[in-house]
């Protein structure tokens, strides 16, 4: 099993919030959904269920096709996603300090 991230371990570890954190540091990028799947290590049944949650609410947007591949990647354009981004990386910020300032404790100590 793949070490949870920082998102994850505050979020939650389900498929979305994993998909999500994919999505959200690869955002400048597009992928098949398979390759969405595979990177955010989540099976293909529960990627199903939680992809269809993300195409109704706009998360993410069909960038172009290839052969009989679709491509994907995170809908930028939309607000409510550009308030994820900025959240995900608030998240990792914030945690990362938390982290650093305990080291820089027991350093002193």
């Amino acid at each position: 099993m793949k070490k949870q991230t920082i998102f994850s371990e505050y979020l939650g570890n389900s498929p979305l919030i994993r998909i999500l954190n994919f999505l959200i540091l690869g955002k400048d990028f597009d992928y098949s959904m398979t390759d969405i799947a595979e990177g955010s290590h989540v099976g293909w049944t529960s990627f199903t269920r939680a992809w269809k949650e993300l195409e109704k609410r706009k998360v993410v947007a069909r960038t172009r096709d290839i052969g009989r591949a679709k491509l994907y990647k995170l809908n930028t354009q939309d607000p409510t996603v550009q308030k994820l981004i900025k959240l995900h990386w608030e998240i990792i910020k914030t945690e990362t300090d938390k982290m650093l300032g305990k080291k820089k404790m027991l350093a002193t100590a």
